[in-house]
């Protein structure tokens, strides 16, 4: 661990996070920190190599953020730098010889300075010997460039004093300070960690999970069970960390299974109860795989600087097939504050998402819960701290000699600075880490084509029509990566939901499916089809001949995944059904909440038990499906979007992502929403219309166009999804929204995404129907201010230069006449404009 530690300072700038933003060394630290108290039991550790000694300053540095706020030079907000207060001096350690030392220097503007209050000078100090003094600096007045050289230097200071007028309002701002070392990396101090002389936030050793155990807490007990600790270097990326605690006189252990990634500040465990007696343990219950304290600053430190300092709560609802399916919500915290939240019927983003983002001044913690079932989550304020605390909702049960549960997976990820930045780290680490991979490679986004809107999903398709579609798509030259084959293509009696009975129905398609899949495969397209297996109606084969592997028996219901012979049948005969028909990607459906199922299903004694089990089956059926098919990807749809936990989309991608779709104002409220925390999500786009195109657009569009049909403006359908391909692959980069959200038809709503590693991306804006607004200038974010861009409408494919200054500081011009009406445009750094 010492090797890790010593060089946490430059991980941050050698990580070469592929698309987008990167963690920062203090964030990293952080990270280290809390897991070497929760998973090591050291609440110190070495000091990082490189990094910030805060000699003096009156009241604290802020990184990149003054408390809450930007950093404000004039009217210019900025978003890197050092706030600090004279008397101020810091000394900067580098873990490596530096050569050039840089930023811009001012009095920031604030409530408390505004009016030209505050006079401080600034210096830069190299080897004990003046390099630099600014003249008296005042409120109001253009920041100061400062560039030094540091002469190879691994140390140098910088500092700020008054002016000889006292330090009120002496609040000083170091923008965009920045190293260059000798070999050519660069370093912001505001992502440095501070490794001396400012009293970090500390964490206990307390295990970071509770439970209760035949009656008592485990806070009570769990220090007096034996505890072996064990980590492993598994990669440069990733350490393992496993606690096993047993009880010397029941035989439970409860085994925390945790990783620490290197390259992202982000923690992730799932526990393991399981009774190694000969006996059946006493009731265990209430576990919490989650349960643990975060601090900010006390109420009187906020107050120094007028702001109120609370802790908000950052979440989305989930997907109820709604125009609000995503939304962006915020819930303060303050005193008193107990908030729960969950998810309803078992499915894991039926009514909530579990993911949620807690901000407190100047930086914050991700907690996310992985679990296909039914999660909940608590948030209790308690005086400056906030306890989280989340897991599977009900438990309470024995367990069985030999017997083993799991719990819901959980994942913490530290930020410092900007929130919406925080989103993108965690963007970043689920494409790292996370997103499936067939055949090793990322399959980041893809155009599709389906006939299912018109023939009642695909009850009354046969070959022919299927055929007749993918020829007509070849014949207008849209270019589609997969043909989508959804519900109805099996034997059923009345309509699609007939789900059971999972064979080809061979009277509207002689020979299966495989000839219209060959078809596909020899036009160099894959195919998708639809699954639902989970659910069962009565009068199928699986009712009538496997009744108990259902809950419901032969009146139909839910199929029981937890049940070994039942999910080895279903494994075999989607494999078998995979292979011979052709079938590229698997896409599985879910229209039934199973809670009930589950709940029903247990005795008092073994509350919990069946929706575990029927998790652990869930996630080992597609685990299985994809060991045998590696190249093949799997859609989760769920009615539309209701089971997106992360164990779902470790396995999975949400080409489907709600079912409220083609209405362009939710559309738009869905891809502003979910692109915070699932990168990868696609819906439909039905019309041969500009407007409503470019409100579905995603990673991943199914066109559902009535391709047979020969009076469609096909020029505009060739024009639309060629633009679409050439901004796609931007959707791995960092997302940023560029105005608030809302469901209102009299406002414009706007996003950029952005990939810094080709200082590139595009940005799509909505005038919607009702709004009197015909331009708008809106900032972008990410660019980098010392370069120029080339802008292009692609509307209008006349190109112009703006420098990125001009572009995050006063905005992007844009006139939209049309009412509804939209604009994409895309633009590119400038060459030998690189940073």
């Amino acid at each position: 661990m010492k090797t890790l530690l010593v060089s946490l300072g430059v991980m941050a700038m050698a990580a070469g996070i592929a698309f987008g933003a990167s963690a920062t060394p203090d964030e990293l630290f952080a990270a280290r920190r809390w897991a070497a108290a929760k998973l090591e039991g050291r609440n110190a550790i070495a000091p990082a190599a490189s990094g910030l000694v805060v000699v003096t300053n009156y009241d604290l540095v802020w990184q990149n953020c003054r408390v809450d706020r930007p950093l404000v030079l004039g009217h210019a907000a900025h978003r890197r730098g050092l706030f600090t207060h004279a008397p101020s001096k810091i000394t900067v350690r580098l873990p490596a010889p530096g050569a050039m030392f840089s930023a811009t220097v001012g009095v920031d503007t604030n409530q408390q300075t505004v009016g030209g209050r505050g006079s401080v000078v600034f210096s830069v100090a190299v080897r004990e010997r003046e390099v630099y003094r600014s003249p008296v600096m005042r409120e109001g007045m253009p920041g100061a460039a400062v560039s030094v050289s540091l002469r190879g230097a691994r140390e140098f200071a910088i500092e700020v004093r008054d002016a000889g007028d006292g330090i009120a309002c002496d609040q000083a701002d170091w923008v965009d300070a920045r190293v260059v070392l000798e070999d050519g990396r660069a370093m912001w101090l505001g992502d440095l960690p501070i490794i001396e002389g400012q009293a970090s936030a500390r964490f206990d050793t307390s295990p970071p999970f509770a439970f209760t155990y035949d009656g008592l807490a485990s806070s009570e007990f769990l220090s007096a069970w034996r505890l072996d600790r064990v980590s492993t270097h598994l990669d440069e990326r990733r350490t393992q960390h496993v606690l096993t605690y047993t009880d010397p006189e029941t035989g439970l252990s409860v085994r925390c299974v945790a990783l620490e990634y290197h390259d992202f500040p982000t923690i992730e465990w799932t526990l393991y109860f399981k009774n190694n007696g000969a006996a059946d343990t006493p009731i265990i219950s209430d576990i919490q795989a989650l349960d643990a304290t975060w601090r900010r600053h006390p109420d009187d430190l906020y107050a120094r600087y007028a702001r109120q300092g609370e802790f908000v709560l950052h979440h989305h609802t989930g997907s109820v097939c709604a125009q609000t399916d995503y939304q962006p919500l915020q819930t303060p915290l303050g005193p008193g504050a107990d908030q729960r939240i969950t998810t309803s019927g078992g499915r894991s983003s039926n009514s909530d998402l579990p993911y949620f983002n807690l901000e407190w001044p100047g930086e914050g913690v991700i907690v996310v819960i992985g679990w296909p079932g039914q999660w909940a989550s608590r948030f209790t304020r308690e005086g400056d701290r906030l306890r989280v605390r989340a897991g599977q909702e009900l438990t309470h049960f024995t367990l069985r000699p030999g017997e083993e549960v799991r719990t819901p997976l959980i994942v913490i990820q530290f930020w410092k600075g900007d929130r919406v930045r925080s989103q993108n780290v965690w963007r970043q680490w689920m494409l790292a880490h996370n997103v499936p991979r067939p055949g090793g490679q990322l399959h980041g986004w893809h155009l599709s084509g389906c006939s299912s809107h018109f023939f009642g999903e695909m009850v009354t398709a046969d070959t022919a029509s299927q055929l007749e579609f993918i020829n007509r798509y070849l014949a207008e030259r849209i270019s589609i990566d997969f043909w989508w084959m959804d519900a109805g293509w099996y034997i059923i009696k009345t309509n699609w939901p007939d789900t059971g009975t999972w064979e080809v129905d061979q009277q509207r398609f002689p020979g299966g499916l495989r000839p219209i899949c060959d078809h596909a495969h020899a036009n160099g397209l894959k195919t998708i089809v639809w699954f639902e297996p989970e659910r069962v109606a009565p009068g199928t084969s699986l009712a009538d001949d496997h009744p108990e592997w259902i809950f419901g028996g032969t009146n139909g219901g839910l199929l029981n995944l937890g049940d070994p012979a039942a999910r080895q049948w279903l494994t075999d005969h989607v494999d078998r059904l995979v292979t011979e028909q052709g079938i590229d990607l698997y896409r599985n459906d879910f229209n039934i909440d199973p809670l009930p199922f589950w709940r029903g299903n247990d005795p008092d004694d073994r509350q919990g038990i069946s929706e575990i089990r029927y998790v652990e089956g869930f996630l080992a059926y597609w685990d299985e499906l994809r060991r045998r098919h590696p190249d093949m990807l799997i859609d989760t749809c769920a009615s539309g979007g209701r089971r997106n936990d992360l164990e779902t989309l470790r396995r999975s991608v949400p080409l489907w992502r709600s079912d409220y779709i083609l209405e362009p104002i939710g559309t738009q409220c869905h891809t502003y929403g979910i692109s915070s925390w699932i990168p990868l999500n696609g819906t439909g786009a039905k019309e041969a219309d500009r407007y409503l195109f470019r409100s579905n657009m995603c990673p991943y569009v199914n066109c559902l166009w009535d391709a047979r049909r020969t009076d469609l403006d096909y020029d505009l359908l060739r024009t639309l999804t060629e633009q679409w391909r050439a901004i796609a692959p931007y959707y791995l980069g960092d997302y940023y929204p560029l105005t608030p959200y809302s469901t209102g038809s009299d406002v414009w709503m706007a996003w950029q995404f952005h990939r810094p590693d080709l200082g590139a991306g595009f940005v799509q804006l909505f005038r919607r129907a009702d709004s009197i607004y015909q331009a708008a200038q809106l900032p972008l974010d990410g660019l980098d201010p010392d370069a120029s861009y080339r802008i292009t409408d692609l509307d209008h494919p006349r190109e112009v230069t703006i420098t990125g200054r001009e572009l995050l500081d006063s905005g992007l011009p844009v006139t939209i006449n049309d009412r509804p009406g939209s604009a994409l445009i895309t633009y590119q750094r400038m060459k030998g404009e690189q940073r």
